[in-house]
C-alpha cells in the first residue's frame, strides 16, 4: 500500500499492522486511541508537532 497525507491511522492499521512500531517511534502514542483511527496522518502529525512527510517517508519505505 502507498500511503499519503490522507490516509488514516486505522488504514494504516489495519492492512499493515506492523506499521504500527513506526508511528510509536516518531511519537505518535495515541495510536490506541479510538479517536485517531479516524485521523488521517496529516492531522495526527499537526498535534503531535511531527514531520508529516517523514512520516510519510518511513511508512512507504
Amino acid at each position: 500500500m502507498k500511503y499519503s497525507k490522507d490516509t488514516t491511522i486505522g488504514e494504516i492499521l489495519e492492512k499493515e499492522p506492523e506499521k504500527a512500531e513506526i508511528l510509536l517511534e516518531v511519537g505518535m502514542h495515541c495510536i490506541g486511541c479510538p479517536a485517531s483511527q479516524m485521523e488521517t496522518i496529516e492531522e495526527a502529525c499537526d498535534v503531535h508537532g511531527i514531520d508529516v512527510d517523514e512520516v510519510i517517508e518511513k511508512l512507504n519505505a
